[in-house]
């Protein structure tokens, strides 16, 4: 088969789709890996290590040429054009992005899978963990930095000074980002509290990384009233497929303290602030009823090198197995068929199809699959 990887050109983005170690494994495979020029650059992966890999250096036409696409992030508008009935392979979000991609996606026949809805044997979500991790550990850092006076926050120094705890974190969500970002703020000594649903997370929560992890269940209620004291809101809410939940009102932000950051980790799949709305590396923040917000799509894209190496580990097997059945991967193997988002011009994600309000273009996958 032949495999292309485009160089991403969302803002900031320097991440890359595949290492020349996950290129070698494939062109030793039989396939034909063809990597735009530069691609791996700002993973600090030049072209030579690739053009050693046995891999073709080529342009970004011929790489959306090929039969499977490998990316990190969705298509930009400016690569709509690129797209046809190839197999696409990346983080889509398209439940929190701008509907064209979704119309484009149809219109083009491609067979778009997301990295963030494949599920393992046991349900989990593997190709989404490491870039949530990330995320996590980030979010509380960030928050930080821009909790900073010279960046019109608070002038809060979140963690632990001559023993004395100094800042408030709240963390809305206990998954994966939701865990790291808390292991974060305890590690660094600031009060820490994390919001869930699932209560019995308390008893692993103090086990795993502190007993000083306040526990509280998720109710409007309960986050109005921790909101209004907290420093730092790290939101780490996830709807699988879907739009993520407005957890966070425009009437909750009203009732922070003036300068205190929101960094809203959830904004890939639409956001679960009010307030929020997407930005980028180069202009991460702005500032709304006195709050500082960090609402930047692609985090992990600001640590390239580690965060390249973490996820394409992840994803090669998936690679691996679709470059070498093709579309007979998807009966085969019923998590990587759960990251399907559209087929044959066809919405195959429900959550995405309800988001969009968009259900006279929804099929079941194994529906057109038998057909």
């Amino acid at each position: 088969m032949r495999i292309g990887v485009p160089k991403e050109i969302k803002n900031n983005e320097n991440r890359v789709a595949l290492t020349p170690k996950g290129a070698k494994a494939l062109v030793n495979d039989g396939h034909e890996v063809l990597i735009q020029t530069d691609a791996g650059l700002g993973s600090g992966f030049a072209n030579a290590d690739y053009e050693q890999a046995g891999a073709v250096l080529t342009s970004a036409t011929d790489a959306w040429a090929a039969d499977l696409v490998l990316k990190v992030k969705e298509p930009q508008a400016e690569e709509y054009p690129f797209l046809h009935n190839q197999i696409l392979f990346t983080y889509l979000h398209l439940a929190g992005v701008a509907p064209n991609l979704t119309e484009q996606l149809l219109e083009r026949q491609t067979t778009a899978i997301a990295y963030e809805t494949v599920e393992d044997a046991a349900g989990k979500l593997p190709l989404l963990a490491p870039m949530s991790a990330i995320a996590g550990n980030m979010a509380v850092s960030v928050g930080n930095y821009f909790l900073s006076r010279i960046h019109q926050g608070r002038g809060v120094l979140l963690g632990r000074v001559l023993d004395e705890r100094h800042g408030k974190v709240v963390v809305l969500g206990d998954g994966v980002v939701g865990r790291h970002a808390v292991q974060r703020a305890e590690g660094i000594g600031a009060h820490t509290c994390i919001v869930g649903r699932r209560p019995e997370r308390a008893a692993e929560i103090a086990q795993t990384i502190s007993a000083d992890v306040r526990y509280v269940l998720s109710t409007p209620e309960n986050i109005a009233q921790e909101l209004q004291t907290a420093d730092l809101v790290v939101g780490a809410v996830l709807q699988r497929g879907g739009r993520a939940p407005i957890v966070v009102t425009d009437a909750m932000v009203r009732s922070m303290k003036s300068g205190a950051v929101i960094v809203d980790v959830s904004i890939d799949q639409g956001g679960c602030v009010e307030t929020a709305v997407p930005t980028n590396h180069a202009n991460p923040i702005y500032v709304k009823h006195d709050v500082v917000h960090y609402c930047v799509a692609n985090m992990p894209g600001a640590y390239p090198r580690t965060s390249t190496i973490m996820l394409t580990t992840a994803t090669l097997p998936y690679v691996v197995r679709l470059a070498g059945e093709g579309l007979a991967a998807l009966s085969a193997d019923t998590g990587l068929a759960k990251g399907v988002s559209t087929f044959q011009g066809r919405l195959t994600c429900a959550a995405v199809a309800e988001a969009l309000e968009r259900p006279d273009t929804y099929t079941p996958l194994a529906d057109l699959l038998s057909s």
